[in-house]
């Protein structure tokens, strides 16, 4: 056996789909930890063992997607899948990193509505308490990324100041572009310089890509009303618009589209978040749960795929549509400000959702707080991985379930 292996390059050699995809159904079975995760785990496995592209050019990859809106590390396996065979490869990539979590969390979801007894509803209130964990982990490791001076922090408060006037989509979105127009004002990018990913997309291909994003985020509420397809459609496409900062800020984006339109319950929805993070893959594959589960109609498959592909759409073309223009948009210290800006609002976002519907709707008293304080150690100071920090959580609340 020889260590022996060829130097990495600029161009990737040429490959074949089928092997892209066995490739990301490997990443798609052991990739657990959400996404900051699976960028090291696509490291190591593309750069630093395959040799497919260079960490420079690596490096250039993460920090596009992770300048757009999306789920980042779905973008950049969709991004290599490109780069090593063309559009086959693309979706061959997303089809294999994505397809173990979507069917495993599908199947939760047909499971989850017969779970009874004091087993059954103790794991899913364990469920519920275990995302407080996470997502108090996620704002932690996010503020100290994202907002490490006074102009972000203050930037984080106002967007939560701006949801408590403005709920739902209406003060998401509100959020964010007063995180855009703050950062433009009183952030100063220090950020270097990105080269170009040497990805095959046309500037046609691209201004399509584009003018689809935009005309999709504005044509599909006029036709929600038309059918409930469009407007479940419409709900997830507008959550994955606007998920700027990593996969847990999609929490309450589609909380305020699901739960707050009654479509689903907020002890269900939680229960799902918590099952998300037991499974290897992107967290974004929380949309087949909630598509599956969906009240009234469209649910169990067809809720399913259509609100997985909606969450998906809009990073991958928006993605598309910036490759060619990645290199001369990233100079721009206001579109860097503004990004900088948006991403401290989503920190805060992710702070209020942390309180509700994440905190209400899970402790219910002290036995519930120990629990998810316990499972906040877990995670942050003995570095347990996710999916044992789920399990111990699911025992703990068919335990806390026996005793009370």
């Amino acid at each position: 056996m020889t260590d022996a292996t060829p130097n990495p390059s600029s161009k990737p050699l040429n490959s074949n789909a089928g092997e892209v995809f066995a490739v990301f159904l490997k990443l798609g079975l052991t990739s657990f930890g959400g996404p900051v995760a699976h960028l090291g785990y696509f490291r190591d496995e593309l750069v630093t063992w395959r040799r497919w592209l260079s960490d420079t050019d690596y490096a250039d990859l993460v920090a596009l997607c992770q300048f757009l809106p999306g789920p980042a590390s779905s973008q950049v396996g969709f991004a290599l899948g490109l780069m090593r065979a063309g559009w086959a490869g693309a979706f061959a990539a997303f089809a294999g990193f994505t397809f173990p979590s979507v069917l495993f969390l599908f199947t939760f979801a047909l499971g989850a509505a017969t779970l009874s007894g004091p087993v059954g509803t103790g794991a899913l209130h364990g469920l519920k308490i275990v995302a407080v964990a996470i997502v108090a982990q996620a704002v932690w490791g996010m503020a100290r990324t994202l907002c490490p001076d006074r102009a972000r922090a203050s930037i984080a408060v106002g967007a939560i100041g701006m949801l408590a006037l403005f709920s739902g989509a209406i003060g998401m979105v509100g959020a964010i572009l007063f995180g855009a127009v703050t950062g433009r004002l009183f952030c100063h990018s220090t950020a270097r310089q990105a080269t170009a990913p040497d990805l095959p997309v046309s500037r046609t291909t691209a201004i399509s890509c584009l003018i689809l994003a935009a005309g999709l985020l504005g044509l599909l509420p006029l036709l929600a009303p038309l059918a409930p397809s469009l407007s479940v459609f419409d709900s997830f496409y507008r959550a994955g618009a606007l998920v700027f900062g990593g996969g847990h800020v999609v929490l309450p984006l589609l909380e305020a589209e699901v739960v707050q339109s009654g479509w689903v319950s907020a002890d269900t929805f939680l229960a799902g978040y918590g099952a998300a993070q037991a499974v290897p893959g992107p967290l974004f594959t929380f949309a087949a749960y909630l598509g599956a589960v969906l009240n009234p109609q469209p649910n169990g498959i067809t809720g399913a795929i259509i609100a997985q592909t909606a969450l998906f759409l809009p990073g991958f073309l928006l993605l598309t549509g910036v490759l060619p223009f990645w290199q001369s948009l990233r100079s721009r210290p206001s579109v860097r400000n503004m990004m900088q800006g948006a991403n401290a609002a989503v920190v805060g976002i992710l702070g209020a959702a942390l309180y509700s519907p994440v905190f209400t709707s899970a402790i219910s008293g002290m036995p519930d707080l120990a629990l998810a304080v316990g499972c906040f150690v877990l995670l942050m100071i003995w570095k347990t991985p996710p999916w044992a920090v789920v399990a111990f959580a699911a025992c703990g609340g068919v335990l806390l379930n026996l005793a009370g």
